[in-house]
């Protein structure tokens, strides 16, 4: 096969990404007689990946404004791709995707390729933040063959702020495993068995988010419209399913998970491998967002079959059909969050054809095949070109 020297190596800021949201693309390309490589940080699930046959460099990379760090990091990649001689570099989040793109370009990489899945910058951004992090976003570009996108927001932003040629933009989506995310996977007695594992009573209402534990993902609208809806429906628990991010600025404050955590409906799981298997618990889904690039919990909620509640943000927009799969609502307005909450409990008929079409919609326009020929193409034009 002519692809099977086709030398690829992913770059993303941690092991998490790679495992949660590249790690089909990685198998797909490896299948497909490409020779793939990856390098990330290591945050304890590098021997997982290993395990599907995936080569691996770790890098670490600094989060922050730590230009010495960056420099380090820049100069293991570029010294990394030189020796590999890596046909296609394709680089995932900003400081990866920045970095990445640079060391590639210094190493003489032919290909070189960026995915953006959502920018830094939202509307809500102050001046100096939103300029600050669309003049890295227009600088990565600059070294860049081919941009793809998880949202045709995404784009629409790019287009607007400038960030680069329209031509190097195209659409990519999120590919979701709808045989992995399948409602009809779990029977009763599993969901109660799994129920009972973790402590939630089988009689309860159940609400779920999947999400990094900061701000930005709504919890603290989120927390206080469960207040609001504990008055209407006391028979209730809430599944919080996502990692602490100590370090960030927005992160929810320890002391205050501590204090949730001792309330009896009130449920914080960490980081889990078995999501597939908590969405089956939830009777509905939230995402209460600040801003997303598309939401990839939303769509593997809709693909179990799950009733959405999320915020009418670009991103989600994308991921719900309003009245249709779910219900948008206004970010940080936790009261139309409660609301929405409540309608459905109250109209158990309507979440359920919400779930049913939310499946749908995911078999439709977001089926691994269709994102993952996607990429192949671009990677054949791109091959061919070069």
């Amino acid at each position: 096969m002519r692809n099977s020297k086709i030398k690829v190596c992913r770059v993303a800021n941690t092991d998490i990404a790679v495992k949660f949201l590249l790690l089909n693309q990685l198998k797909f390309l490896k299948n497909r007689g490409y020779d793939v490589s990856v390098v990330c940080s290591d945050g304890g699930l590098i021997d997982d990946i290993k395990k599907n046959g995936i080569k691996i460099k770790i890098v670490n990379f600094n989060r922050g404004l730590n230009i010495f760090s960056h420099i380090v990091s820049l100069f293991k990649l570029y010294f990394y791709f030189k020796k590999e001689k890596f046909d296609i570099v394709h680089t995932h989040t900003p400081v990866p995707g920045l970095l990445g793109q640079l060391a590639a370009k210094m190493a003489g990489v032919p290909i070189i390729i960026n995915t953006i899945h959502g920018f830094y910058f939202a509307d809500s951004s102050n001046f100096l933040k939103r300029n600050f992090y669309a003049f890295i976003e227009k600088l990565s570009a600059k070294f860049s063959d081919s941009i793809l996108s998880v949202s045709q927001g995404i784009i629409d932003t790019a287009i607007e702020e400038k960030i680069c040629r329209e031509d190097l933009l195209h659409y990519l989506g999120r590919d979701i495993d709808i045989d992995r995310f399948n409602p009809d996977k779990f029977s009763t007695d599993f969901i109660l068995q799994k129920k009972k594992e973790l402590g939630i009573n089988p009689d309860k209402r159940v609400i779920g988010i999947v999400g990094r534990l900061v701000k930005e993902k709504g919890y603290l609208e989120l927390f206080q419209a469960f207040k609001d809806v504990l008055k209407r429906f006391p028979n209730t628990s809430l599944l919080i399913i996502g990692p602490e991010e100590s370090k960030k600025k927005d992160k929810i404050n320890s002391n205050l998970i501590k204090i949730l955590a001792t309330k009896k409906n009130i449920f914080f799981l960490g980081q889990r491998t078995d999501v597939d298997e908590l969405y089956a618990l939830m009777d509905i889904f939230v995402l209460p967002s600040y801003r997303e690039g598309i939401g990839a919990s939303i769509l593997e909620a809709s693909a179990m079959g799950k009733p959405v509640i999320s915020t009418n943000i670009p991103g989600c927009r994308e991921a719900v059909d309003e009245k249709k799969t779910g219900i948008l609502v206004p970010a940080k307005d936790s009261e139309k969050l409660a609301e929405a909450i409540i309608y459905l409990f109250e109209n158990p008929e309507k979440a359920k054809q919400f779930g049913q079409a939310g499946r749908e919609k995911i078999k439709r326009e977001f089926s691994g095949n269709i994102v993952l020929d996607r990429i192949e193409k671009e990677y054949t034009r791109l091959i061919e070109e070069k």
